[in-house]
């Protein structure tokens, strides 16, 4: 280094390879968002529940609540209608058992266990699992997906007081 000292423009050319070095490291180290995808433009379910699009019809954070096994469930959720015309959506599970839901277009219809039409009067999987809801929609659109939801029980507090009985099953 002393012998560099009286070498002149060694300082210089030091300085210069010390902000290239400085300048090639940060490329390295940042250049890796540039190849990979964004995740903020992911539409992700951030809770429970799951997603869908059926047309004009958008589902969100469904799930079943239910004890499960032959049991009656909660179908839970929300959702919106992006048509001019209400869209009645039926949803089928295991053995037979269905509950319909109209949505009524721009208005969010959020299934939140405050009403009781959503019941499905037999759901056989057990907490826990998850079960296959068969889902039709009729009006302006018509439709037909399969959607796998989750089962889940009142074992979480939030969910306690929406475990539908028998008693409660339309």
């Amino acid at each position: 280094m002393r012998i560099a000292a009286g070498v002149p423009g060694a300082k210089r050319a030091q300085r210069l390879g010390l902000i290239a070095a400085i300048g090639i490291g940060a490329m390295a180290f940042t250049g890796c968002s540039a190849i990979n995808e964004q995740s903020t433009t992911k539409i992700v379910a951030v809770s429970d529940g799951v997603e869908a699009t059926m047309g004009s019809l958008e589902l969100r954070n469904v799930l079943v609540i239910s004890n499960g096994n032959d049991a009656p469930g909660r179908v839970l959720g929300t959702f919106y209608n992006n048509s001019q015309s209400d869209i009645t959506l039926t949803i089928s599970g295991d053995q037979g058992s269905q509950t319909e839901v109209t949505v009524k277009p721009g208005v969010p219809l959020v299934l939140n266990g405050d009403t009781d039409t959503a019941i499905l009067s037999t759901v056989t999987a057990p907490a826990g699992a998850t079960e296959v809801l068969q889902l039709r929609q009729s009006g302006s659109d018509t439709a037909a997906k399969s959607l796998t939801v989750p089962v889940l029980d009142g074992t979480l507090a939030e969910y306690k007081n929406l475990v539908p009985t028998a008693a409660a099953t339309p």
